[in-house]
């Protein structure tokens, strides 16, 4: 009986070291996606927090080198959401959605999205087969600035509003409604 205890205390022991070297090795690869900078305090996953220094890639648009063509202002019922959203025109060509003085709750599978829709109400299934949506990535930290690229031959006239959304519950976190400068 005391050499079965020792086994499944043997085995708990390998499984836990297992965890603790793939988490590690999670986090180790987050600190290089996107040439996105990391502080040993921030949080990922379900409690997403991001360094106000964080960058998010080096095509970061800033007002002077890119233009803007469209923007909104985030809202949130059930999940407070705020910050606004402006997609920019690289010198490239290249459309960027920027989030800027972006927050909104911690959540686990959040995504970032554009729906073909004037708004996006947090109490709706917006996300109907009907609705259609561009997928942007998932959401790079629930606070502070960040980008990212809309695919090419993204229909601005179609795609009218930048959802914050979480795929695991269906749930709307904040949407932008994008009006033309």
């Amino acid at each position: 009986m005391l050499s079965k205890v020792k086994v499944v205390l043997a085995l708990a022991a390998l499984a836990f070291t297992f965890a603790l070297q793939t988490s590690a090795r999670a986090q180790d690869s987050m600190k290089h996606e996107d040439g996105m900078k990391q502080n040993d305090g921030m949080k990922h996953e379900d409690g997403m927090k991001q360094d106000d220094n964080m960058k998010h890639g080096d095509t970061m648009p800033q007002e002077n080198n890119g233009k803007a063509l469209e923007t909104g202002t985030f809202h949130g019922k059930v999940h407070s959401t705020s910050g606004r959203a402006t997609i920019y025109r690289g010198e490239d060509g290249k459309l960027i959605l920027r989030l800027t003085n972006f927050k909104t709750s911690n959540g686990p599978d959040v995504h970032v999205i554009l729906i073909a829709a004037k708004d996006a109400d947090d109490d709706a299934n917006f996300l109907k087969s009907s609705t259609k949506r561009v997928e942007l990535g998932k959401l790079k930290g629930n606070e502070g600035d960040q980008n990212y690229e809309l695919p090419t031959g993204t229909d601005l006239t179609k795609f009218q509003t930048v959802s914050i959304y979480c795929e695991r519950f269906n749930a709307n976190f904040g949407a932008a409604p994008l009006e033309k400068f």
